[in-house]
């Protein structure tokens, strides 16, 4: 097992100066880093106000000595290499526990493959959990969205859970600049702890989808979708605002939940799968075909170090052109600025390839 910290990746594989990649928090000025070799990040690349990521657990899975959140990434997309990403965590959910992921829209094929992840939720006795989509399509009403599921293969390995399915509950959101509740599916309140299981590719209105999108369109109902879609100011249409204020609003939902179950390193964890990386979201009913490669399946006990991650894994693939092009045009790497500015996670991390 070897690890390195972002700094170095990025130098490793030369895309140091990537504008998608310079041009955000915590990019690879160089200044104040570990000599080569060390697994701990820059404390100093967290945003001002931001609680220190190395301040929760003590088994060293969230961070290395200077702060930086530790990333677990392996190249094998297969249930083993899924197991071995999640154990990576050491973590062990207990209670009540639901795994979080897209069921897809009819029509899609990129959503993540019961092949690949029926043992593991198996494993870990889960609840998939869902929430019914703001737009018309076949997962818009719980009778037609269970039926997705099953057509799709969920309920073949486990109970699903569409959480609105009895109305929402608000979950305060701290520090926002858009939003001060986000309104979640009521079941959530049901769960002790939440395993974020994300598909990583494209989005058409956020430039990409990951951990951040997983936990905050993805688990608000209909109604606290339109409130991050209109960035706080309509809870019944979608409103038209500013690109920033919705890429803002989609952190402070996250956070909000993030906060329901403790911050990073509490009742959360977080899994993205980066292969059938489409340029387009699992919520499109008629996706563009992937361009480029399948990477790998990285792990991490903060949601923004790990979208980070798979940002610069993109900007390192040698043919990541089309799905750079939609998350820039799209401002995406926003989010991750927004996140790490109001405390959801922190964008400096230690990759630890599982693989070495």
């Amino acid at each position: 097992m070897g690890s390195m910290t972002r700094k170095a990746f990025l130098a490793s594989v030369g895309v140091l100066a990537a504008a998608g990649v310079a041009g955000c928090a915590g990019g690879a000025s160089g200044e104040g880093e570990p000599a080569a070799g060390s697994v701990s990040g820059r404390a100093e690349d967290s945003a001002p106000g931001t609680a220190p990521a190395g301040s929760a657990p003590t088994d060293g899975s969230v961070s290395g000595d200077g702060g930086a959140s530790r990333v677990f990434f392996t190249r094998d997309i297969s249930p083993a290499g899924l197991q071995a990403a999640f154990d990576a965590l050491g973590v062990e959910p207990a209670g009540n526990v639901a795994v979080k992921l897209s069921t897809g829209e009819p029509g899609g094929n990129n959503f993540l493959s019961t092949d690949l992840i029926g043992d593991f939720v198996r494993s870990l006795g889960a609840t998939i959990v869902e929430c019914n989509t703001a737009y018309g399509g076949a997962r818009s009403s719980t009778e037609s969205h269970l039926q997705a599921a099953a057509d799709h293969g969920f309920t073949a390995i486990a109970d699903v859970d569409i959480m609105d399915a009895e109305g929402s509950i608000s979950l305060p959101v701290t520090g926002g600049a858009h939003l001060t509740e986000d309104l979640v599916g009521a079941h959530l309140a049901n769960y002790d702890y939440v395993v974020s299981l994300a598909h990583f590719k494209g989005h058409a209105m956020g430039g990409f989808g990951g951990a951040i999108k997983n936990c905050s369109i993805g688990i608000a109902a209909r109604e606290g979708k339109m409130l991050i879609h209109s960035a706080g100011t309509s809870a019944t249409s979608w409103g038209n605002p500013a690109q920033d204020d919705f890429l803002e609003s989609m952190a402070e939902a996250a956070k909000a939940v993030s906060d329901h179950f403790g911050g990073v390193g509490g009742s959360m964890c977080y899994v993205n799968v980066m292969n059938r990386l489409s340029v387009d979201c699992d919520c499109d009913s008629h996706p563009a075909e992937p361009e480029m490669a399948d990477i790998g399946i990285l792990a991490s006990l903060d949601p923004v170090a790990l979208d980070r991650a798979c940002v610069d894994l993109v900007y390192a693939a040698p043919d990541g052109a089309a799905l750079i092009e939609r998350m820039e045009s799209r401002h995406g790497a926003h989010t991750l600025e927004h996140a790490e500015a109001i405390g959801l996670g922190s964008q400096s991390y230690t990759l630890v390839d599982l693989d070495a």
